[in-house]
């Protein structure tokens, strides 16, 4: 059943908030789709009922999936001089929730200044011509301004509310900045970083997994940071990468979230990590919208068998990279024990098409722009980078469903629309840009029912995490809830990673 707007406002904005905002008749809705992604023939997955292959062809290597890690894998093996490999990917567009149009993002937009250890990604953007003599160059890194936060009626420089903060708040604060730093500084006997990205190159001593068996939530809890504006602050930032709350993250996630970041400048685009896509997709011959429906062992391969409507394919292959999540590979690849310990969150993504810019109170417009009381992730400019602060551009608004129940969450996010998810998005907005719906002249959405693995107590350091990387019969992992957090760095990461499995026994120098 459609919910009225205030109802609608209601269950995605709050009561409190939905109450005030329909005391006005809004102006009605631009005009705008919905976008991807394919969960309806995801779905078909679940039947298992699928046509038998038209022809069959012979592969060296069939890469399932197109996001980041597929990518990534097919990247790694034309370098190595592998040219029969084949990638399918289920969307009509390649790079999953690192996917972009021209100028703006409908998911990941930037990744963090590579440490000296993170090779791979150093690899890619020396490739891209993004560093200079080991530095991201200039036009790469974030302008300022970089953040702001709207609270009561002005907006502030960046994420941390300090106005109408008191001596008790700022000395949480400072607490927690201390904190923070000692783990940054923190080394172990071989010299790994507590938190270091990508994940495998972070430390597996016992007194860093130990954040792993309680909650972010419970940590603060025990260093007594109850400061309502430093809990805001850190869960903005579990929202904002994990789509979860406080107490469903885990401590070591939460802490990995700042300190593996601590003085890392942000790289950036305008239409987000979709360059990196762009550049990754010149390696891959991919097939698409086609979804690969079975993977099974033989005894001299894998078999590959990929659907598009009612037209079914088969592929001979000596090895696959699957490199799709594991929820997945339950229903692909039969044979293999799959594990229910991965779960993931749902996000809305809206690009909104705006004439001119709002106006703002306070703190000028920022690439970042973030509203106090709102649920929302809030929004960034697609034209911040380019350095043009007048005129038309893009706002793309995030929204994360972050309850602990995730099928319900799920069910929320698909039960609205384009229409509903526009209104929501547009009202939220309102509320620190007024004007702002009409200067809007076109509102399109993104759903990603399941945008990111979330990195639950007891899950980043599991067994059952490390298992789901390991080989299967001619068959590679390569995903980003391998690592247990979903970000850019790791699914290129595993992507490279799986592809050197592959080669193997060709020997030559390793990129991890």
């Amino acid at each position: 059943m459609e919910l009225n707007r205030r109802d609608l406002l209601a269950a995605f904005l709050g009561a409190p908030f939905a109450a005030m905002s329909c005391r006005e008749k809004p102006i009605a809705l631009p005009p705008g789709e919905l976008v991807g992604a394919s969960d309806t023939i995801g779905h078909r997955l679940r039947g298992g009922a699928f046509p038998q292959p038209s022809r069959w062809e012979a592969r060296e290597v069939v890469i399932a999936g197109g996001g980041v890690a597929g990518l990534s894998a097919a990247w790694r093996l034309a370098n190595a001089g592998m040219r029969d490999v084949l990638l399918f990917e289920l969307e009509p567009a390649l790079g999953g929730t690192s996917r972009s149009s021209a100028s703006f993002p409908w998911g990941a937009h930037y990744v963090v200044a590579p440490s000296p250890e993170n090779r791979v990604l150093l690899r890619l953007l020396n490739e891209m011509g993004v560093m200079e003599n080991g530095q991201p160059a200039e036009q790469f890194l974030c302008r300022d301004p970089e953040e702001r936060l709207f609270y009561r009626g002005r907006w502030y420089e960046g994420l941390y509310l300090h106005a109408g903060a008191n001596h008790e708040d700022l000395r949480q604060l400072r607490a927690f900045e201390t904190e923070i730093a000692k783990w940054a500084r923190w080394r172990d006997a071989k010299g790994r970083r507590a938190f270091d990205i990508p994940v495998a190159n972070c430390s597996d001593d016992a007194e860093v997994t130990a954040l792993d068996r309680i909650s972010m939530g419970e940590w603060m809890d025990a260093r007594g940071f109850t400061s309502p504006r430093l809990r805001w602050l850190v869960e903005y930032a579990t929202r904002d990468d994990y789509g979860a709350l406080l107490d469903d993250t885990s401590a070591w996630a939460g802490v990995f979230y700042f300190a593996a970041r601590e003085e890392r400048p942000v790289i950036t685009w305008p239409e987000g990590n979709g360059r990196l896509v762009s550049h990754l997709a010149r390696f891959a011959v991919s097939k698409t919208p086609w979804l690969v429906a079975n993977i099974t062992p033989t005894a001299d391969g894998v078999d590959v068998i990929a659907i598009r409507d009612d037209e079914a394919v088969g592929v001979h292959a000596k090895r696959v990279i699957f490199a799709g999540p594991q929820f997945v590979a339950r229903y692909v690849i039969p044979s293999r024990e799959s594990s229910n310990d991965f779960t993931y969150g749902s996000w809305m993504v809206a690009n909104l098409s705006i004439r001119e810019r709002p106006a703002s109170t306070g703190f000028p417009l920022a690439w970042d722009n973030v509203i106090y009381d709102s649920p929302s992730l809030g929004y960034v400019v697609s034209t911040h980078q380019r350095g043009i602060d007048r005129g038309p551009t893009v706002l793309t608004y995030y929204y994360a469903l972050c309850g602990n129940d995730i099928r319900r969450e799920r069910e929320r996010l698909l039960s609205a629309g384009r229409d509903a998810w526009a209104e929501v998005a547009l009202a939220d907005l309102s509320r620190a840009h007024p004007e702002l719906r009409s200067l809007t002249d076109r509102v399109d959405v993104m759903r990603w029912g399941h945008a990111m693995v979330r990195p639950r107590p007891n899950f980043v350091w599991s067994e059952a995490r490390r298992r789901a990387a390991q080989p299967h019969r001619g068959i590679h992992f390569a995903n980003t809830d391998l690592s247990g957090v979903a970000l850019f760095e790791e699914a290129l990461y595993h992507g490279v990673r799986a592809a050197e499995e592959v080669l193997g026994a060709r020997g030559g120098s390793s990129w991890l």
